[in-house]
């Protein structure tokens, strides 16, 4: 594809996402060993829980919640999504799950929803499904689908496309958030120390992996949580909340941006160990 083509293509997404308010999101972390942090010492072992972040961030945005479900004997397993291609996340956090011993509460943030929805479909080790300011999409819907459904998000307008070559040396485009719309947009209610931080480690997604749509969805079999961010600009609310009644989901709403891991992470642990507790 020449140049001038992929800039009409991009120019015509952004346009859709401008409109629409594609949401990514946040949270990523190394992947840690499935065994660790296990603490036995309770009356009996705890389900792993397994986090799994969207766009726009690096793994940092989980340290608030990994320390207090570490604090609580929970062992945590932070899984670094790739963010290229939803099937292909989702293959790979397929991938991450079969190697975990025990039951599993699967949590995902924003566009990481989307991911657990695949990957969880069929693991008879996922008890429960928790999701963050977060999609929870059906079969063939994508995150630019979902995010024009209710009026709300601004995240299209503040959107900086990088042009990429693909691994198949095919033509696709990053998009970041641009630096200056950052902590606005993402994390208004997070101290601005931390957001210039988290401007700087921001992690790109693919356009492709935004207008993927998703295969047969985990939560219509597998018990679900949602914690609604009710000052998201990314997903608005209203979007967050008709997906958490369609799923029939357990739900609790937050005053919060689309970094809820970071500006409330006791809310979102507090969501991720009911979850757990059902399990138990």
């Amino acid at each position: 594809m020449n140049r001038t083509s992929r800039t009409s293509r991009t120019h015509t997404t952004m346009t859709v996402l401008a409109g629409a308010g594609v949401a990514v999101g946040l949270l990523a972390t190394t992947i840690a060993p499935a065994s660790a942090d296990k603490d036995t010492t309770d009356r009996g072992p705890k389900p792993t829980v397994v986090l799994v972040h969207g766009a726009f961030a690096d793994s940092t945005s989980w340290n608030g919640v990994i320390d207090k479900l570490r604090h609580d004997g929970y062992p945590v397993v932070a899984v670094a999504n790739p963010l290229r291609s939803l099937s292909g996340d989702s293959a790979y956090l397929k991938d991450v799950l079969a190697g975990i011993d025990g039951p599993i509460v699967l949590a995902g943030h924003s566009y990481g929803g989307s991911v657990i929805s695949n990957a969880a479909t069929g693991n008879k080790n996922v008890k429960a499904l928790v999701y963050l300011a977060a999609f929870l999409p059906e079969k063939g819907e994508s995150a630019v689908d979902l995010s024009g459904r209710f009026p709300g998000s601004t995240l299209g307008e503040a959107l900086r496309p990088v042009p990429v070559t693909n691994a198949d040396g095919s033509a696709g485009t990053d998009l970041y958030i641009q630096n200056d719309k950052f902590r606005q947009q993402f994390a208004a209610d997070v101290p601005r120390n931390k957001t210039d931080l988290m401007t700087v480690t921001q992690r790109p997604v693919t356009e492709a992996a935004l207008g993927e749509g998703a295969a047969e969805p985990a939560w219509k079999t597998i018990p679900s949580w949602v914690l609604v961010a009710t000052q998201d600009r990314n997903i608005p609310a209203a979007t967050q909340e008709f997906m958490a009644r369609r799923a029939g989901a357990h739900t609790t709403e937050v005053r919060s941006s689309h970094a809820v891991s970071v500006s409330q992470p006791g809310k979102v642990t507090g969501v991720i160990e009911d979850a757990a507790r059902s399990v138990r």
